[in-house]
């Protein structure tokens, strides 16, 4: 029935915002010729209970608004919006649509729900989502602020909310697994591993049906960025995933781990010119997105059928809004922004040099301090990697990838790249005299091979995601060590098991911020599938089981986050940039021979001798990525060194000899040191007593 105590209300502030007596609403629709906002009872109902009709004094400027008495929290509503459906023009309005709030701050999804009922004709109210009104202010932090930890302190690890604790080997029980509230369980786990940061694969509301298979796993099909996904949370009310999420936060924060979101403010989960209608498309297409000069097509530079139009103003509002919702309300401490370089296109979806949004996010006092990462590239060849616009964004660096890969891989003309990479990358980022950790480096990511499949498959495996193995990328840089996929032979085992920690090593002691993939520390499979996007069961969870059967792994994992923290060669007190730290680091490179370092194509092995910043440590690593055993020379230790060398890494040696703080490590005084085919050692030695602490030792 139609309501007949609603208000004209106001135009600001945007979203449903409760106020004392009631729930004020308002939206944007510069061309709708009228709006419904529709009340319904509960996450199931088939009809509203109410109908507010906006119209006349509804209306200011383009946003449709209305003061409705009464209204509490947890109130489930939505909008329908008629007009006309010019698709030439961009206007694509659908009067028989269920349209979800853009500012809404909670999702309410029935047990019903059906993509593909908001993609054809008719209407589809029983079986869409709905949003609900929610107060951010009611909830107690206790004092929590976000921890503005420094990047040079940072160890993130990318996680999946829900496989993170679902396998039944996680030991969460049942009715927590795969929540914000099964994380929780695990903060001591992350703590003990050494971890700094976790981000979160997205966890903005999104449609759990936007895939091929009809299973969205990944989460990168958002239909809001202001709620947390529902389905995360082990709380049955729809409200309820707002404290789970804050108490996650809160738990982290406790233990000194700051949250990173992964936010995907390139496109949305309505898909292409076929997809359905669910907010955006059918309040504002036209502003929405970019669309081509034929407006009735949209321009996918995104690989997922649309393109947000992110420096068009309403969406640009909407972007920053939503960045300072996550920041004041949620608490979070960063963003990665998926495929960030669609930030730097202009509304016909043209690279622009100086873009509105990427300075409006940058320079907004709410968001000073808080971590920005950029994956600094789109699905359509905007390749932005060392170029990416603004003064503190931080940068996924695709080429320590690719370049790390290639050396363990044993590539032709791979040594380079290697040395770049340890460095920081200054090929690539000194240009801009920004510091170190400007390169996020990573080897493995959730987009691609874990590391254990990396050393065990030539190839991807992708038949269970139904596209006939198409999907995925086919350019994986991976080597199987001899057989493809699983394998008992002893031999291939021990080699695949000495890769992995090559792998790990070198991430861990390179300059940049480092990012470890979930389950990476203990070897997590995903059978070969290097898009599992669709697939969520075994093959994407985290088998905890592999914890027993790789613990030497774990606690190589572990020891290399200690020693990383105390490796005393970037000063955490003072902010360098890059070219600085290489100028005030007095670092040397060698091949076998001290002083002569091989940097032919036919080379696979490299050494590097680095006096700590503060002169604590002279550190010497060899790296043989070549297949026999390489004697280095070592250089010998001054007359200020302490007992000479001491081996605390050697990739090649069982558990626990392949990692050990320095008092704890073998020593070595010969003049040579034999490193075994396809191993890195780093030797270290203590120059002079500084009261500093040592790293904590490291059991099993």
């Amino acid at each position: 029935m139609k309501a007949d105590n609603a208000r004209p209300g106001l135009s600001a502030p945007i979203g449903a915002t409760v106020t004392d007596g009631g729930v004020n609403f308002s939206v944007f629709s510069k061309n709708a010729t009228s709006i419904d906002l529709l009340l319904f009872d509960d996450a199931e109902a088939v009809e509203p209970s109410r109908v507010v009709q906006l119209t006349g004094g509804h209306r200011t400027y383009h946003y449709w608004h209305a003061f409705i008495p009464d209204l509490v929290p947890g109130q489930i509503y939505a909008y329908r919006a008629h007009g006309p459906f010019a698709p030439e023009r961009g206007l694509r309005f659908d009067g028989d649509k269920v349209l979800l709030d853009p500012y809404g701050l909670s999702m309410a999804v029935p047990g019903s729900y059906d993509r593909m009922a908001a993609a054809i004709p008719g209407g589809n109210t029983a079986v869409a989502m709905k949003s609900v009104v929610a107060d951010p202010s009611r909830y107690d932090w206790e004092g929590d602020q976000p921890l503005r930890r420094p990047f040079a302190q940072t160890v993130i690890y990318e996680l999946h909310v829900r496989g993170f604790t679902r396998h039944p080997s996680s030991g969460v029980t049942a009715d927590k697994r795969g929540t914000y509230a099964g994380l929780i369980e695990k903060i001591p786990y992350l703590k003990d591993l050494g971890i700094t940061a976790v981000e979160l694969l997205p966890v903005h509301q999104f449609d759990p049906q936007a895939a091929p298979n009809g299973v969205n796993y990944w989460g990168y099909q958002p239909v809001s960025f202001f709620a947390p996904h529902h389905a995360y949370s082990s709380r049955p009310d729809p409200l309820g995933v707002l404290d789970e999420f804050r108490d996650m936060v809160k738990a982290l924060h406790r233990a000194g781990i700051e949250v990173i979101l992964d936010v995907v403010y390139n496109h949305t989960g309505e898909a292409g010119a076929d997809g359905p209608t669910i907010c955006y498309r059918g309040l504002a297409n036209e502003f929405y997105y970019i669309l081509q000069d034929d407006r009735s097509k949209y321009a996918d530079y995104t690989g997922c059928g649309n393109t947000l139009n992110a420096n068009q103003s309403i969406v640009r509002r909407l972007i920053q809004d939503s960045l300072r919702y996550w920041v004041t309300e949620m608490h979070v401490d960063g963003f990665r922004f998926d495929l960030a370089s669609i930030l730097t296109r202009d509304e016909a979806g043209h690279p622009l040099p100086s873009p509105p949004v990427v300075w409006d996010i940058e320079s907004d006092p709410l968001l000073a301090g808080t971590k920005l990462i950029a994956e600094a590239w789109d699905a359509a060849g905007l390749y932005q990697v060392g170029s990416f616009i603004g003064d503190t964004w931080q940068e996924w660096n695709g080429r320590f990838r690719d370049d790390v890969r290639r050396f363990w891989k044993a590539d032709a003309g791979s040594v380079r790249g290697l040395a770049m990479r340890l460095l920081g990358s200054p090929d690539i980022y000194g240009h801009e005299d920004r510091e170190a950790e400007q390169s996020i480096n990573f080897v493995t990511c959730h987009d691609g091979f874990t590391l254990n499949d990396l050393v065990s498959y030539n190839g991807k495996h992708n038949e269970a995601n139904a596209e006939n193995n198409r999907d995925g990328s086919d350019d994986n840089l991976s080597w199987n060590c001899g057989v493809e996929g699983p394998s008992d032979d002893p031999a291939v085992e021990a080699l695949r098991h000495r890769q992995v920690k090559n792998f790990l090593a070198v991430l861990l002691l390179s300059a940049g911020t480092p990012m470890l993939l979930m389950g990476d520390e203990a070897r997590r499979t995903q059978r070969g599938n290097n898009n599992a996007y669709c697939l969520d069961d075994e093959v994407s969870w985290f088998d905890w089981s592999l914890l027993e059967r790789h613990r030497d792994l774990h606690r190589f994992v572990r020891g290399l986050a200690s020693f990383r923290q105390r490796r005393d060669v970037v000063d955490l007190e003072t902010t360098l940039s890059l070219n600085q730290l290489l100028e005030h680091s007095r670092l040397d490179w060698h091949g076998v021979r001290l002083g002569h370092p091989d940097w032919a194509d036919s080379s696979h092995s490299l050494a590097f001798t680095l006096r700590s910043f503060h002169t604590r440590f002279l550190i010497h690593v060899m790296l043989n990525a070549y297949w026999e055993p390489l004697e280095f020379e070592v250089p010998p230790v001054d007359d200020a060194g302490e007992s000479g060398w001491r081996c605390c890494i050697d990739t090649a040696a069982p558990s626990p000899g392949d990692v050990a703080p320095w008092r704890h490590a073998r020593r070595h005084t010969a003049r040579t040191f034999v490193v075994q085919s396809r191993s890195l050692v780093l030797l270290a030695s203590r120059l002079q007593r500084t009261g500093v602490s040592e790293p904590r030792a490291v059991t099993s």
